[in-house]
């Protein structure tokens, strides 16, 4: 459907007919001896087309106000409403990428990767997932801070997930900051709607505010929060009298992070492989629905720029006739 966002801006259309009404102002002025009048005055009569004195140009420069007033009013075009799912969620993921994180216990097609590796595998499958979410980042290590906003931009928020490395905040894991950060940027959406997914490998080891601050904080701020404590039970590592089985995931605090899932409303989660962890996520969409309602908009298009580039023709036009005017009666006036 086509739209004016100021119609009324077309009442200008006809201001130019008022300077016909206006008097010319007489001009009395000390005669001046111009050296090449007799030039000038023999270009104006050797002129073929004599433009300036046909309505053709008052046409052309008519035309070239009417697609400037035209312009001016905002035209564009409405399309039909589309419906767009939405939960009305705000969904924030806090990523541990402390130094522990690049332990290789686990394993991708066979091959050994670090725990951040799988994370950002499957985690960034959930993102892009989370189709009508407002989804945010929280990395962390010693120091936590906000990777990207809430936002409905999942591509954006996977690509920053992927470039993380670890190092980046710190080699250390600060837990309690992570959740804090996440409450200052929850505490002003809506009640129902405050989510944290909390992932980590190891304890809280570094930050200002301790865990059960922070959660303390976040039950004040009605925000729920998912913990999830990744890491394998064992692995095989390589000695001097042969492999042994180590438990790379020693320094997890399970306690607190059950402690923290129950007292927000939560759940807790352990994985200790990938296909832990992504069952984990799936869970997660089961537990935090995708869909629940559905916004409708409006796709609008401006078009104030054709207008405008018709203004811009019809000048161009005039020039170039000028200019061409002014070259023939040069050559004229050689021969």
């Amino acid at each position: 459907m086509f739209e004016m966002q100021w119609p009324w801006l077309l009442l200008l259309a006809p201001l130019p007919l008022a300077m016909v009404f206006i008097p010319a102002k007489k001009r009395v002025e000390a005669a001046l001896r111009v050296p090449f009048y007799q030039h000038a005055s023999q270009l104006d009569q050797h002129s073929k087309l004599g433009i300036n004195k046909r309505p053709a140009k008052l046409i052309a420069l008519w035309l070239m106000w009417l697609a400037c007033v035209f312009a001016a009013t905002n035209p564009q075009w409405v399309g039909e409403p589309t419906s767009m799912p939405s939960s009305g969620r705000d969904l924030l993921m806090a990523v541990d990428i402390s130094g522990s994180m690049e332990q290789t216990d686990m394993a991708i097609a066979g091959r050994r990767v670090t725990r951040l590796m799988a994370v950002k595998k499957v985690i960034g499958d959930f993102v892009v997932r989370r189709n009508s979410d407002r989804m945010g980042l929280i990395l962390f290590g010693a120091q936590a801070y906000l990777q990207a906003p809430l936002t409905y931009d999942r591509k954006t928020v996977n690509q920053l997930l992927q470039e993380a490395q670890i190092g980046f905040a710190g080699r250390e894991t600060a837990i309690g900051d992570a959740i804090g950060l996440a409450v200052k940027r929850l505490r002003d959406r809506p009640a129902a709607s405050r989510v944290l997914v909390l992932l980590t490998d190891g304890a809280n080891t570094s930050g200002q505010l301790s865990p059960d601050k922070a959660t303390e904080l976040a039950q004040q701020a009605n925000i729920k929060i998912y913990t999830i404590a990744f890491g394998a039970d064992s692995m095989e590592v390589p000695g001097i009298f042969g492999s042994r089985t180590v438990n790379p995931s020693r320094d997890l605090d399970e306690p607190t992070m059950m402690n923290i899932a129950e007292k927000t409303g939560g759940k807790y989660f352990r994985a200790r492989n990938l296909e832990e962890l992504d069952n984990i996520h799936r869970e997660l969409d089961r537990l935090e629905p995708i869909e629940m309602e559905t916004e409708t908009f409006r796709p609008v298009q401006t078009l104030f720029y054709w207008p405008l580039a018709i203004a811009f023709l019809i000048s161009l036009l005039l020039a170039s006739l000028h200019i061409w005017q002014g070259r023939a009666a040069r050559v004229e006036q050689a021969s």
